[in-house]
């Protein structure tokens, strides 16, 4: 079966984007290899989620009785969100804002608010109910409230610093990466080896918040973490 080029492209920056992204997590913190892993992903993650708001408007349709496509449109523009903010955070001076954070806190709302509006279209749809999407419209909707209102904090506290902002970022990758493999390894099982189908897959696709619930313990309660969040200042 033939692809187009576009959707090459998007199999292949999502597919160099869960490899980059294990590999930034297994890494020491901080190191050359993760900033260059870190910035592999960041890039990978971009041009797959921009590709993904195209595929859903100006891809192929998909079978009858599915989402519509323009709904998978919220979700790609979240993931766009959770990695650029995320890369922001490092990037940014400790203690400030600009208009890059409204900006994002703006977009987060804005997804919120459309996963909302589609999980109650949804709810009025039969076929849709069967499948169960008013409640994963539901469920990224209040993800992405979530981090609006965490994008709010910060906005409103005038900025983040030390162990904060590191977990800021480390949250917002790791659930940037959880969306990449979560979707390859569960939502592409046609195309997965037989011994990945089923639970088995379940292992790599949840293994970014597990990973993410470990770095970010050990963020918060370990002193070499505190002190790399002062020197990086």
């Amino acid at each position: 079966m033939m692809i187009s080029p576009i959707l090459a492209v998007h199999i292949a920056a999502g597919s160099l984007a869960i490899v980059s992204g294990f590999a930034a997590l297994a890494v020491a913190k901080g190191e050359r290899l993760h900033r260059v892993f870190g910035t592999v992903f960041f890039v990978s993650m971009l041009i797959n989620s921009a590709l993904a708001v195209y595929l859903a408007f100006f891809g192929p349709p998909i079978g009858a009785g599915g989402a519509p496509p323009s709904a998978s449109v919220p979700v790609a523009i979240l993931t766009f969100y959770l990695v650029a903010t995320a890369w922001m955070t490092v990037r940014r001076q400790e203690r400030h804002v600009g208009p890059f954070e409204v900006g994002a806190f703006l977009a987060a709302s804005c997804v919120a608010a459309a996963l909302l509006i589609f999980g109650v279209q949804a709810a009025g749809i039969p076929a849709e109910r069967l499948q169960g999407f008013p409640m994963r419209y539901y469920i990224f909707a209040s993800f992405a409230a979530f981090a609006a209102l965490f994008d709010l904090k910060v906005i409103l506290a005038g900025g983040i610093s030390g162990v904060a902002r590191i977990a800021r970022h480390l949250w917002r990758m790791c659930f940037g990466l959880f969306f990449a493999s979560a979707f390859f390894f569960v939502g592409q099982q046609k195309i997965l080896p037989a011994f990945l189908h089923g639970w088995p897959a379940l292992v790599p696709a949840f293994a970014p918040l597990v990973l993410m619930i470990f770095w970010l313990l050990r963020v918060r309660l370990t002193n070499r973490f505190r002190n790399v969040a002062i020197q990086s200042a």
